[in-house]
């Protein structure tokens, strides 16, 4: 017996290291975006097919054949990014940078507003691009003019990043500047339309947008309210990263990550669990998904279903500094007695351990919803169906009553989503069906070459421009 036990216990230490080990892999190796359709598949197809000034390079490739991005080889692609940090837009386009570099292309890299403190997660992204060969440079200097002047390629990250042009460049180095800039935007907040930030962007060699409905509503705002013209915009819907793709297709990693991951939150296995994965704001709307999710419980009682006990996981919190918004959260959770099953988890690089032990992902971004959403196809990767609102790229993505179920924006959305929530806890087969059918989706549109591919043939067009400039 003393034997069985020690074996036993030798067992249950190997795995708790192996899912450590997991854990701590998937911390360095997965960069995501914390922070991503409609019923008639045919004006669906016709949205994402169908434009005129706004263009979306197609996809067909495979693992198999040469990358797409091979011609950016020995290019010199100069990245500027307002930030630094775990949100979504410089973590894609961190993405981008080592895409280039694995085919060769000559990387620098420049933040524009870096903390005056030091910064631990500015110290971690940056080491991990020095570890990718990426360069990194002061925002300010001669260096960064001479590297601007001499670069292949400009990529400007986000509509602030638009600051840095005037902040660093000569007005009479502009002009060289601008017809080889490629401004990747993946902004749908009103406040970012600024003149002081974007007066630039008719003059750029293109506007890479990653949704149909962001680069329209930013064709038709910036004509009405601030009278200029967006140039050549090219809409690029992203990808997951292989390594992303491999856990996702790992059932034996998939399985460690979930009891571990379980265990860590002190739930059982047979709980269901709905987490909402982006960094807490206002505007991503943890407020109303434990809205939603405190009246599915009543819902519930009320309606004496028979059902495994619900859990809400909030993935994005700052343990760091709780903002004015995750205490209120908190308290909402405390007020309405249901802290026990209320689980706030840290922001974090890697992703997949809590795909991996969730059971349906909410993706209640608010207004006018997310550009994209990167975290809705990681969490269809991992056959997970998505709750989400009927705004922004995400009616891209979901396939509503197919891969998930959609809910107005707003408070109006409330009761719709929690009525998504005891629809899908109530039906074990709805849930797997719509997450095997997200993974479909994902496999067909939604892949690193997928978006590499679009990626290049936007590339080669403005390099083209920036030629014969």
């Amino acid at each position: 017996m003393a034997k069985q036990h020690n074996a036993q216990a030798s067992m249950t230490m190997a795995k708790k290291s192996l899912a450590l080990m997991l854990l701590a892999f998937f911390s360095l190796s997965t960069i995501i975006i914390i922070l991503m359709r409609s019923n008639n598949s045919d004006s669906c197809h016709n949205l994402l097919t169908q434009h005129n000034e706004i263009r979306s390079p197609s996809s067909s490739s495979s693992s198999m054949e040469p990358s797409p991005l091979d011609f950016m080889k020995s290019k010199l692609v100069l990245m500027v990014s307002h930030e630094l940090s775990l949100s979504g837009g410089p973590l894609l386009l961190m993405e981008l940078a080592f895409l280039l570099r694995a085919v060769g292309s000559d990387v620098v890299w420049i933040t524009n507003q870096i903390p005056p403190e030091p910064d631990h997660v500015v110290y971690s992204l940056e080491s991990k691009m020095l570890h990718r060969g990426v360069q990194v440079m002061p925002a300010r200097g001669e260096k960064a003019i001479d590297t601007a002047l001499k670069a292949d390629l400009v990529i400007l990250n986000t509509a602030v990043a638009g600051k840095w042009l005037d902040a660093v460049l000569p007005k009479d180095k502009l002009s060289v500047v601008l017809p080889k800039v490629l401004w990747w935007i993946h902004e749908m907040r009103g406040h970012y339309f600024k003149v002081e930030y974007v007066k630039h962007l008719p003059f750029v060699a293109g506007a890479m947008i990653d949704s149909h409905t962001t680069a329209e509503y930013w064709k038709n705002r910036t004509k009405e309210r601030l009278g200029i013209k967006m140039p050549d915009t090219y809409v690029v819907h992203l990808g997951n990263s292989k390594e992303l793709m491999e856990v996702a297709d790992d059932g034996v990693a998939k399985r460690v990550l979930r009891e571990h991951v379980r265990e860590s939150l002190g739930v059982r296995n047979d709980d269901l669990l709905f987490a909402i994965i982006n960094s807490v704001s206002r505007g991503k709307g943890q407020d109303l998904f434990l809205r939603s999710f405190h009246k599915s419980l009543q819902f519930i009682q009320e309606k004496k279903l028979q059902l495994p006990s619900l859990h809400a996981v909030v993935v994005g919190s700052d343990m760091n500094k709780h903002t004015k918004t995750e205490m209120e959260l908190r308290k909402f959770a405390i007020d309405n007695k249901i802290q026990d099953r209320v689980h706030f988890v840290n922001k974090t690089l890697g992703v997949a351990p809590y795909l991996a032990s969730i059971d349906v992902l909410v993706q209640n971004s608010q207004a006018r919803g997310e550009c994209f959403g990167r975290i809705t196809i990681e969490a269809m990767a991992f056959r997970l169906p998505v709750l989400g609102t009927a705004a922004g790229g995400t009616m891209e993505i979901v396939v509503n009553g197919t891969t998930g179920l959609l809910h107005p924006a707003g408070k109006e959305g409330v009761i719709p989503l929690a009525n998504n929530i005891v629809k899908l806890a109530s039906h074990v087969e709805k849930r797997l069906t719509m997450g095997r059918k997200g993974y479909e989706r994902v496999k067909e549109m939604f892949l690193e070459h997928h978006m590499a591919h679009r990626i290049a043939l936007v590339l080669k067009e403005v390099l083209g421009k920036a030629k014969n400039n």
